[in-house]
């Protein structure tokens, strides 16, 4: 794995304090209805994003997830303007304003999503590797997903071939311990995640989701196993959301004193109590990166605010008609 620095921590710093400023701002502008439809924010996951990306070869490497999904193609490398430009519906937006918040996507920075069906991306995922194996990419394919998620049918069906055919990919929970509203001892008899990998005989093992150094060194040790052509690891990384499911969440589910009591794990503090005890940094340039965190996003809501809507022919151009539509030019 490469090695874990204090530049590391610098960057994890910034990034994870940009993503979850980058959905502040998207969760003030939602109130003020410029961003429409669901959105699901990723506040208090941010270590799970920092860890994986650190092992990950941004080369080559790929990601799919569900469709709390706006850091992860930042963090691949698309440009932040763009993903608010689609929550906005404009037409400068990473799908030209037709995905919306949950179909962030970027072939170009190999980020296939952002999907809206519970366990959807799972096959896809598997599909991925699949294609990196059979054309001998030497890539690796990170499938991400909620805990809700694992109650699909189509998870034991790809776990079945992933083992089968030892496909490159990890297969990761983020278990931030409510699909929905819906805790997760009230879905299942068993609440160890992990250990449905058991039944296929793949690796699988819990992983402290609050601490980006630990993702990354079990992140690591599975894709190195998938790379090495050894197929599939299931993690269960152990996370928490501060947020509700999506905006229109009243929480009832839960008391604001396990929250508080989870935000005291907060994964961002975290990090920078390592910087400070480590004296990476003052408080001084600790300032500047925050300073810059927000500009960065004042940045974006500029861009997602002046870009125009697209023309409605986009609309009718992404829609073919005819009986033989595979075999058509596409339009845009």
């Amino acid at each position: 794995m490469k090695k874990i620095t204090k530049q590391t921590y610098l960057k994890w710093y910034e990034d994870m304090l940009f993503w979850r400023k980058f959905e502040d701002k998207l969760a003030q502008v939602y109130i003020n209805q410029k961003v429409r439809g669901f959105l699901h924010l990723y506040n208090g996951q941010e270590a799970v994003l920092a860890g994986s990306l650190h092992a990950m070869d941004l080369t080559k490497d790929k990601m799919i997830t569900a469709y709390r999904n706006h850091p992860q193609p930042i963090g691949m490398g698309v440009d932040p303007k763009r993903v608010m430009a689609e929550l906005y519906g404009k037409g400068t937006g990473t799908s030209q304003g037709l995905g919306g918040s949950m179909h962030i996507f970027s072939k170009e920075h190999r980020f296939y999503g952002g999907h809206g069906i519970v366990g959807g991306q799972i096959p896809l995922g598997a599909g991925l590797a699949f294609a990196d194996k059979y054309k001998g990419n030497d890539a690796v394919t990170l499938t991400f997903m909620g805990d809700g998620a694992t109650r699909q049918g189509s998870l034991h069906e790809t776990f079945n071939l992933a083992m089968l055919w030892k496909l490159p990919v990890v297969f990761c929970v983020e278990n931030n311990g409510y699909a929905m509203g819906t805790s997760v001892a009230r879905t299942a008899n068993h609440t160890e995640i992990w250990k449905l990998g058991l039944g296929y005989e793949m690796p699988c093992r819990p992983v402290d989701g609050m601490k980006p150094e630990v993702v990354a060194k079990e992140m690591d040790e599975a894709i190195t196993r998938a790379r090495k052509g050894e197929g599939p690891t299931f993690l269960e990384i152990r996370t928490y959301r501060y947020r509700g499911h999506s905006m229109s969440d009243a929480q009832h589910y839960r008391t604001k004193e396990e929250v508080a009591k989870m935000q005291e794990q907060d994964p961002i503090s975290y990090v920078l109590h390592n910087i400070y005890e480590n004296k990476w940094a003052t408080e001084k340039e600790i300032e500047a990166i925050d300073n810059k965190v927000k500009e960065m996003v004042s940045e974006c809501e500029k861009f997602a605010e002046d870009s125009p809507y697209p023309e409605k022919n986009v609309m009718y151009d992404t829609v073919y008609e005819q009986e033989d539509y595979p075999f058509l030019p596409h339009k845009l």
